[in-house]
């Protein structure tokens, strides 16, 4: 390990990227503590903090945990990512249904483009919707003398609007810096940031539990081996692998014979990786804003309670739509057909598999089968916290979704690091990593 991070300082390429992603992600997290105009940012960090009889606790506290504290601080980036994911998810899921975003998927790098810029033009209309919703609701906030608008109005409302919009365009270029200059995913590490900056909070509202009896030495025991336990589970399910073995016809080239070798298809356990939590987050965030718009009437806060962390509603629709997710993205990213007919192209074959279209499915049963492993492994990893403080009175703060997410990014950008390493001859981060050279996909390359 120290080998590898010792390599890391040998490649110049690598160096400048790492600190690009880092020096952006510090602009981001001094983004969060600018506020914006004409709020109490005391009174709103009280009332996220649930300090308040009237306190938001619960949903609010989990957004201003994904938000890095942002909510809390009122600030310019108080929405987040969160609307750029939800128009990525609108783009997706219309993608299967609309033919000219389909031709669009299908046209590589210039379709890819044109949906990413379909995708920015729907974050700024989600945002400006969810900003003025949000602002509605600040100003319903009054009504309890709390005082957290100091100048309620349309002159409030239409600088909320401008200065939210402008946060998350923002950070949504960020992100696609990061991802084109730095390394790793730029929006999930800026998710990622965020959770992480939240942590030291976590520890600390911990210890006061813990201090003021409200939770005894074995409940503080539970907790830290549940966290060390549910981030192995994390971490065996990312890396798990169902390889299919994948076997090479001979062919004459000339004078010489290729083929005859053995290779293996690596299909991932959670092709989707952190994905399904974060899109299902996403859409249960977006009901909760719209019904700031009517904050008094009782069927919206009805739907307010029932999305509240915790409620066997809200468990049951973020099951639900982390199993949508985990299928859908695995759908949209791995085509069984095209692996199938790519394996007969360079005479490959399965090994009592007739080539092509049993092929084709024979691998979309298997991935079927592993993804339905995954989509219950993210269930269970993302609403068993809720289980732990309903039933077991443990706070556990920092909650299985957020380590998902952080454990599964920072798998994915060691990988990337360790890419480059590696197609430079140095040794990786892990001994795993130079097996998996010999698969198809990079055989294939």
């Amino acid at each position: 390990m120290a080998t590898s991070f010792a390599n890391i300082t040998k490649v110049p390429e690598l160096q400048k990227r790492i600190v690009f992603t880092l020096a952006l992600l510090a602009v981001y997290r001094v983004g969060v503590f600018v506020t914006v105009p004409f709020v109490n940012r005391a009174e709103m960090s009280r009332f996220i903090g649930g300090q308040d009889p009237n306190g938001g606790g619960g949903f609010l506290n989990l957004f201003n945990i994904f938000s890095g504290g942002a909510l809390e601080q009122l600030s310019i980036f108080a929405l987040g990512i969160m609307p750029y994911i939800s128009a990525s998810i609108i783009l997706q899921l219309m993608t299967v249904v609309v033919p000219t975003l389909e031709r669009l998927q299908k046209e590589g790098e210039q379709g890819r483009r044109k949906i990413n810029q379909y995708t920015r033009y729907g974050t700024i209309g989600l945002s400006l919707v969810q900003s003025f919703g949000i602002a509605l609701y600040l100003e319903s906030l009054n009504d309890t003398n709390m005082g957290i608008v100091t100048d309620p109005g349309w002159g409030f409302r239409l600088m909320t609007v401008l200065t939210l919009t402008t946060g998350t365009a923002f950070i949504m270029w960020l992100g696609e810096q990061i991802t084109e200059r730095g390394i790793g995913n730029g929006i999930s590490l800026i998710i990622m940031a965020g959770i992480i900056a939240y942590l030291p909070q976590s520890v600390v509202q911990t210890y006061q539990s813990f201090a003021d009896g409200a939770l005894s030495t074995f409940s503080i025991m539970l907790l830290v081996v549940l966290i060390l336990g549910v981030i192995a589970v994390i971490v065996f399910f990312e890396r798990a692998q169902r390889r299919i073995p994948v076997q090479y016809a001979k062919r004459m080239v000339g004078k010489k014979i290729y083929g005859g070798q053995s290779s293996y298809l690596p299909l991932k356990v959670n092709t989707a990786g952190v994905i399904p939590p974060i899109f299902a987050m996403s859409l249960l965030l977006f009901p909760t804003t719209v019904v700031g718009y009517f904050p008094e009437e009782s069927w919206a806060i009805a739907i307010r309670n029932a999305l509240v962390p915790g409620d066997w509603r809200y468990n049951t629709l973020y099951t639900i739509l982390n199993v949508f997710f985990c299928y859908f993205y695995t759908a949209v990213t791995f085509n069984p057909v095209d692996v199938a007919d790519n394996m007969k192209k360079v005479g490959g074959y399965v090994p009592g598999i007739r080539p092509g279209k049993k092929t084709a499915e024979y691998i979309d049963k298997v991935l079927t089968r592993i993804t339905a492993a995954g989509a219950a492994y993210i269930s269970a990893v993302c609403v068993l916290p809720f289980f732990l403080v309903d039933y077991l009175g443990v706070t556990f703060y920092f909650g299985g979704t957020g380590l998902l997410i952080v454990v599964g990014v920072a798998l994915d950008t060691v990988n990337q690091i360790e890419s480059h390493l590696v197609t430079r001859h140095y040794e990786g981060f892990t001994d795993g990593g130079g097996g998996g050279r010999q698969s198809l996909r990079n055989k294939d390359a």
